[in-house]
């Protein structure tokens, strides 16, 4: 089945399930995943029921679109997402952002947990994306362009919304909610970066490093969503503490910074 027919087939999966036409979309990242729980009149599709969607296999990664109510605002949480160090294709990766953009969703929330490439930053900080460097190696519009979504050679010089951005600092900041803005800089993973190339990625301009949210950000702005884009940063990145990088510190961390989290997701629900 060509990847288009496959869109179509998922989306017309959803549709039929639920009777919310949501605008807004969330993919929560690791240890993320439960702000799904505070939706009014929710209803749970798990990926493994879509028809030939890509299944997470990460710890922290539930895997299930989660449909309901926020703020009086129609909305789909994905929980959790397919990563590319997980051995699938980009466009294999970024087939639900395509799913989601063909159910009508027009603005992108993505959420991921990041190392800090920023020597001012510290476990627990939250930090608005304001671009980002695509060092994984590839990218999810190589191929046959799929003209239902968007041009063959998209721009994505405003890619993580400025205008969005600035009214979510400004209702962060009137809410008390601390928030860090900078650049994001994906590898492929699934190793950790080494202490070298964190260095060199601090000297790219990089201010935390992370294994996702990237393919999921040009393959939405293709398709003309505009993209907030949030990293949690669950640790420090490779060389900058004298410890050694685990996956359960990121969950940890993750967990300890819930309840700001939530807060900072409500801000941006409120401003769009």
């Amino acid at each position: 089945m060509i990847l288009q027919d496959r869109i179509t087939a998922a989306a017309e999966y959803l549709l039929e399930k639920v009777a919310l036409r949501p605008e807004i979309a969330l993919v929560l990242g690791s240890g993320l995943g439960d702000y799904a729980d505070t939706l009014d009149e929710s209803v749970k599709i798990p990926y493994r029921d879509i028809p030939n969607f890509p299944q997470p296999t990460v710890e922290g990664h539930t895997g299930a679109f989660v449909f309901g109510k926020k703020q009086g605002k129609p909305v789909v949480v994905a929980q959790g997402r397919v990563h590319y160090y997980e051995g699938l294709p980009m466009q294999e990766i970024t087939l639900p952002i395509r799913v989601l953009a063909a159910m009508g969703v027009k603005t992108l929330v993505l959420t991921n947990a990041a190392g800090g490439v920023n020597l001012s930053y510290k476990p627990g900080t939250l930090m608005l994306i304001a671009d980002h460097i695509n060092f994984s190696g590839a990218n999810p519009l190589i191929g046959p362009n799929l003209e239902k979504f968007g041009p063959r050679f998209p721009d994505v010089s405003d890619l993580y919304t400025a205008a969005l951005r600035e009214r979510i600092k400004t209702r962060a900041a009137a809410a008390d909610i601390p928030l860090a803005e900078g650049v994001y800089l994906m590898c492929s993973g699934p190793n950790y970066e080494t202490p070298a190339e964190i260095r060199a990625f601090r000297a790219l301009g990089a201010d935390a490093v992370g294994m996702s949210t990237v393919p999921e950000a040009l393959v939405a702005g293709h398709s003309g969503m505009q993209v907030v884009g949030v990293s949690c940063i669950t640790n420090m990145a490779a060389g900058v503490l004298p410890v050694k990088l685990n996956h359960a510190e990121v969950v940890e961390t993750a967990a300890k910074v819930h309840d700001q989290f939530h807060d900072l997701v409500d801000v941006i629900l409120q401003s769009l």
